[in-house]
């Protein structure tokens, strides 16, 4: 509470510096609610968070792991987005059944298809705990002794929270564990399929539109979570029954405006606001720059292969998607990075925080040293920098390099025969999953250029005796490409049945340690773990400890400001208003888009930019319904909410808790935001409700769908009042 007290006076000293960013534990919004009502939220802080009642917290999922999601009917409709379903998608489909290219749509609950390993979980309730874990542990206490403290407190809280319910507790640090928070959560797992959108809807744009605006994509899907009898979770059975929430969002058909105050609800995957200058250096200078480069050739090469063979095109689109995603928005966080200045307000800051910390004795005891520590720690880590990311982005971006790793416990010999046993259905789930998404001749292709890369990028030290051997031509990585194909079972999915059905602990060890694609996975293995992971083994937990004084120096030194905590997957709300953007000079963009300039997009040559037959007719008669302005039918709109990875799916709530958008993407300007935010150019952007509407009503006529769902129309209730008033 005493916290809580802090970030409200805080805030009443300085409100205009809250209204633009930040993502807030849902149960700080009391502190937080003079300013959101404010800004024209109608709501109080217990309409949105609440344990003691239904709050708009009840409908927020977190989906897979990985997204947003929402409730949008008491019948456990959940609403996320295209390509936070695009895995699900792609599991049912095929050649003969696809899915992707065709859409989706179930039109009663018998034809919705179920996911297997696909969840979603509530919050049930989230608490301070920061009392109980960190009770007489002192500043300088060793980190190791910390860390199995704080452990072992975190175990018995989270199992006295939960012992003898269904429900499960995640504890975790904020403020780089400065303080911590407590998540009761409760998960189901049986998930099913409802409803997705054509490609030509969903990801209309591609990757030329991925992270812009203007933007024009249907990025929505359909999902059902089903519970047991009792409305408890339980694994798939057709015994289930739809979820009955304890709130689902009315879905409103009024529209947004500029100005409009908008909220965003979600699981933000990580900021990193509070990095240093050294850490912001690295990775502008040295670590985005590679990963932009690997990932442009990895991109080109599994994109070629896709285009000229329609099955390589479905087993590599979720891969592709995935490669492409951090790609475009890297280097548009090393754009934005450099344009606001970045490196050069860190170290603005740090000067400040330096002179602060010399006005007293008792400050530089406590931080004197720090800042140099910081830049002493990050030139270590630049030192084995490309061995990391080579290691990461390249190597392991090649399936079979990959595959091999994963086979470690079984090439060690020390895994008996009854181990295994029990082992053997995961092993062969992993199997199938690899081959049913693997092609040969593009993992061989994609092994080539980025053992090139690697070799000509990361310093000789830092490879292993096995690569060294071999030119750094394209000649020499060929031929030994040829090799390894040729000879290592790693490439087939056959041979790799036949090991395990034939499983002995020595003889399937011996066989994997003279396998040349195990050799090579294994010794890349090596060479990380001897001469990189030491190396991170020593800097990261001394980089956390570091952290952890300066987040709170920081605070102590600027305490009329609040300070939000990063991302870190955990519940969180960020609010703003619908609004437009100027990113550069001499550019404006308006804070909409409508489906007249999806007909200005379409290219009937290029897939990315092609418009189904049925959504052109729907356009050529105007047949929208209720879902249109007076004069155009919306589709995408921005806004000026703080938001991350995870956030997708996340819903976008009105100030009457309304359901108007969901968000799916930021503007490429915004990448930098989960490092430096700015509210001048810094836009989430959300595929308007009313376009999905649209397309699950009059595009795909699952209007059964539509009829779930709570609609409000405030405007069209106002003129019927005044219609009346007239008579």
């Amino acid at each position: 509470m005493k916290r809580i007290l802090l970030l409200f006076l805080a805030l009443c000293l300085s409100p205009a510096l809250w209204a633009a960013e930040g993502m807030w534990l849902p149960l700080m919004l009391k502190a937080l609610q003079d300013d959101m009502q404010a800004q024209g939220m109608k709501l109080t802080a217990e309409d949105i968070y609440s344990v003691n009642q239904s709050s708009l917290k009840d409908a927020i999922v977190s989906f897979g792991g990985f997204c947003t999601g929402e409730l949008i009917s008491d019948e456990g409709l959940i609403l996320t987005n295209h390509h936070c379903g695009y895995g699900a998608i792609q599991a049912h489909s095929s050649v003969q059944d696809d899915l992707l290219t065709k859409g989706f749509w179930a039109m009663n609950k018998e034809e919705e298809k179920a996911n297997a390993g696909l969840f979603v979980t509530f919050i049930v309730r989230m608490e301070d705990v920061s009392e109980q874990v960190l009770k007489g542990i002192a500043p300088d206490m060793p980190e190791a002794e910390r860390e199995k403290l704080v452990a072992a407190r975190i175990k018995e809280i989270s199992r006295a929270a939960t012992e003898g319910t269904h429900y499960g507790a995640t504890i975790k640090p904020f403020y780089y564990g400065n303080e911590y928070y407590m998540f009761i959560t409760e998960t189901y797992e049986d998930v099913r399929l409802v409803g997705a959108p054509p490609s030509s809807i969903g990801k209309f744009g591609g990757d030329t539109d991925n992270w812009m605006w203007p933007r024009h994509t249907g990025d929505f899907s359909l999902f059902r979570v089903y519970a047991g009898p009792d409305g408890k979770p339980a694994k798939y059975s057709p015994e289930n029954k739809p979820l009955k929430p304890r709130h689902h969002l009315p879905v409103s058909l009024d529209g947004v405006q500029e100005g409009d105050f908008t909220m965003v609800f979600g699981f933000p995957g990580r900021t990193q606001q509070y990095l240093t200058s050294h850490a912001v250096k690295l990775l502008m200078e040295q670590t985005n720059p590679h990963r932009i480069n690997i990932r442009d050739k990895r991109l080109e090469i599994m994109g070629r292969h896709m285009k000229a063979n329609d099955t390589v095109r479905i087993q590599y689109a979720s891969k592709y998607a995935g490669v492409a995603n951090y790609w475009k928005k890297w280097m548009g966080e090393n754009r934005g990075l450099h344009q606001l200045n970045a490196l050069q307000d860190k170290q603005a800051l740090e000067a400040q925080f330096t002179a602060w910390v010399q006005q007293n004795a008792e400050r530089r005891e406590m931080y004197g040293n720090l800042l140099n520590r910081f830049a002493e720690l990050y030139q270590q880590q630049e030192r084995i920098g490309l061995a990391d990311t080579y290691r990461r982005e390249a190597l392991l971006g090649v399936d079979l390099i990959r595959l091999g790793s994963s086979f470690a416990p079984i090439a060690s010999g020390s895994m008996p025969a009854t181990d295994f046993t029990t082992q053997r259905d995961r092993y062969d789930a992993a199997l199938q999953r690899h081959f049913k998404d693997y092609n040969v001749a593009t993992d061989k292709e994609l092994f080539v250029d980025m053992l090139l890369m690697y070799k000509q990028n990361v310093p000789s030290e830092f490879q292993p005796e096995l690569l060294q051997k071999i030119d750094a031509t394209e000649a020499a990585v060929k031929a030994y490409a040829d090799k390894v194909y040729s000879q290592s079972i790693l490439s087939s999915q056959k041979r790799m049945q036949e090991m395990l059905a034939t499983y002995n602990p020595k003889a399937t060890a011996k066989k994997l340690r003279k396998d040349p694609g195990f050799v090579l996975a294994r010794a890349i293995q090596d060479i990380y773990e001897k001469e990189v992971a030491p190396v991170f083994a020593s800097t990261d937990p001394e980089l956390e400890l570091l952290y952890r004084r300066f987040v709170a120096g920081l605070r102590q030194m600027h305490q009329d400001k609040l300070f939000y905590p990063d991302a870190n997957s955990t519940m969180r709300v960020t609010y703003g208003i619908v609004d437009g953007s100027t990113p550069q000079d001499g550019v404006k963009y308006r804070y909409y888009t409508t489906l007249e300039g999806i007909m200005e997009k379409e290219d009937p040559s290029n897939e990315e930019f092609i418009v189904p037959q049925r959504l052109k007719e729907i356009y050529q008669t105007k047949d929208y319904g209720p879902y249109a302005n007076e004069d155009y039918m919306p589709v995408c709109f921005i806004a000026s909410n703080h938001t991350t990875g995870g956030n997708s799916g996340s819903p976008v709530i009105d100030a009457r808790g309304r359901l108007i958008g969901l968000n799916f993407d930021r503007s490429w300007e915004s990448t930098m935001s989960d490092i430096k935010y700015s509210p001048e150019i810094c836009r989430n952007i959300a595929v308007d409700i009313r376009y999905v509407l649209l397309i699950i009503d009059k595009f795909a006529g699952a209007t059964h769908l539509v009829e779930e769902m709570t609609l409000v129309d405030e405007a069209a209730a106002t003129e019927k009042v005044e219609l009346l008033e007239v008579d």
